[in-house]
């Protein structure tokens, strides 16, 4: 262990049936030091976490906590509080209906007898020497969001917490509520304490951080001082590519410019979970949004369907003004929208491959005017045809088929329905690679000999170049640049996630 450190990890393995979640993963952490933790989904940041919490055993590797002799085996969360661990999660995990006193020491008393006015006391003491702008009897509920990530920060600095872990704290926080959290956040790195801060917003990371720690496909892809790793080199390194070696992508199709009407066209749309944005899409286009996960950009598309709550903006349809609050209007409005996760939003997995190919258009018909049996049949069989749809039967449980079949299958559902304009939410992710080309060619054939629009979202960037003809660049929730023509490369896209040319 360094002479400076606080956390040391050596050789992490992890393994879960059928997946290498980590494979020998290094990490360190020295007292003072606000250190991010950085990679896309899937990449082990999480694993990693909950093997050092003790929410998950470790199946190799070593441990070293300053203060603990020898090696720290960590077996529950309770072994990690006790010598120093402590993290504060996205959802915060204190009692709402509570004080924020009580919400500091409950759990802490040991079966004595509680003296509440002490407690307050000490809880003033804390929150002043702190900063934090609340009240020892205030209820937890009555604090903003910031604040009650504060709280629960307090709370781990007064059991002399060593290490501190803040997984994506600043997630549901507005701009001055982020820039209060930071300022404690500085304060604790200036008493020695030790931040493992986890977030998907570059721009964060580099206005707090010391170090950064990227991970990729469960393995270390190394350790970097912040001033030494450009946003852009780190956007590189997250998503595994090499900038001074971007070959070009093979075409799977021609692109179709934008040159019809608009179809879909939005001025200052937002949700609940999406800020204000503006956004249109010709007739036969394919365009995009891009960005790392975290970005904006699934909660851009579900606001334009209505699948959150609308809270403002415009939306024309084919010119005409029209309102869209809630999916069912959309579908309406002719747009489809397959969801970024199938078997939470897509699927419904107990329901036959017939029965969820005909949902759709089962909804807009409203379901006291049923289809016939005829007729659901004779729709489920031209689209099992038509999109190479591999099932024993139109009567098999969707749940049981693969991946790509039961992408297949959502897809199915709304291209019955005729869209003039179909989102498609990572469409090709979890699915095989043959799949894949076939649903990145029938995206092409469907703008260029149907005139459908579409707007495409995947996590791989080589998929987004192959089919988009216009690219809808976004960071932390904003739209942060456009791309067509010769812009729409790999080198492009990163430099534009990463805010330009640092």
């Amino acid at each position: 262990m360094q002479n400076d450190a606080v956390l040391t990890m050596r050789g992490i393995d992890k393994q879960f049936p059928g997946t290498k979640a980590l494979n020998k993963v290094d990490f360190t952490l020295r007292k003072g030091e606000i250190h991010a933790l950085m990679g896309e989904n899937g990449a082990g940041k999480s694993t990693l976490i909950k093997v050092l919490t003790g929410v998950h055993e470790k199946d190799g590797g070593s441990i070293w906590v300053e203060g603990v002799d020898g090696e720290a085996h960590i077996h529950s969360p309770q072994d990690a509080q006790n010598i120093g661990i402590a993290t504060v999660y996205q959802e915060i995990t204190l009692c709402p209906n509570l004080t924020v006193a009580e919400n500091m020491f409950i759990g802490r008393t040991q079966g004595q007898r509680v003296h509440w006015k002490e407690y307050e006391k000490r809880a003033t003491e804390i929150l002043d020497n702190l900063g934090i702008p609340a009240r020892a009897k205030q209820e937890l509920s009555s604090c903003s969001l910031a604040v009650q990530q504060m709280v629960a920060i307090a709370r781990a600095v007064d059991m002399n917490c060593k290490v501190l872990i803040l997984d994506e704290p600043t997630s549901s926080l507005d701009d001055k509520e982020v820039e209060m959290l930071f300022g404690l956040m500085r304060d604790l790195k200036n008493r020695g304490v030790g931040i493992i801060f986890v977030t998907h917003f570059l721009e964060q990371v580099y206005e707090v951080s010391d170090r950064i720690t990227v991970l990729r496909n469960g393995e270390l892809v190394g350790e970097f001082a912040i001033e030494d790793l450009p946003q852009v080199e780190l956007v590189a390194k997250m998503m595994g590519k090499d900038l001074n070696d971007l070959a070009d992508l093979e075409q799977v199709g021609a692109k179709h410019e934008a040159t019809g009407e608009v179809i879909y066209e939005a001025e200052n749309l937002s949700s609940s979970e999406s800020r204000a944005f503006d956004f249109n899409i010709h007739k036969g286009e394919v365009n995009g949004f891009t960005g790392l996960l975290g970005s904006g950009r699934s909660e851009s598309v579900r606001a334009i369907f209505g699948a959150d709550r609308v809270t403002g903006g415009k939306v024309k349809v084919k010119g005409q003004e029209v309102k869209i609050s809630k999916p069912h209007e959309a579908m309406k409005a002719g747009i489809g929208y397959l969801p970024e996760d199938r078997k939470k939003d897509g699927i419904i997995a107990d329901l036959s491959v017939r029965e969820n190919i005909i949902l759709a258009m089962q909804v807009m018909k409203g379901f006291f005017h049923p289809m016939s049996r005829s007729q659901m049949e004779a729709f489920a069989d031209e689209y099992i045809k038509a999109l190479s749809i591999k099932t024993a039967s139109q009567e098999t449980p969707v749940g049981s088929l693969s991946g790509g079949n039961q992408q297949k299958v959502i897809l199915a559902r709304w291209l019955l329905t005729h869209p003039d304009y179909l989102i498609l939410d990572e469409p090709t992710r979890g699915i095989d690679v043959g799949t894949k080309l076939e649903i990145q060619k029938l995206v092409l054939k469907l703008a260029n000999e149907e005139n459908m629009s579409i707007t495409f979202i995947s996590s791989e960037i080589e998929e987004m170049l192959r089919t988009c003809s216009r690219l809808i660049v976004m960071r932390d929730r904003n739209i942060v640049g456009e791309l067509t023509g010769d812009q729409l490369t790999q080198a492009q896209v990163m430099k534009t996630i990463a805010g330009g040319e640092q």
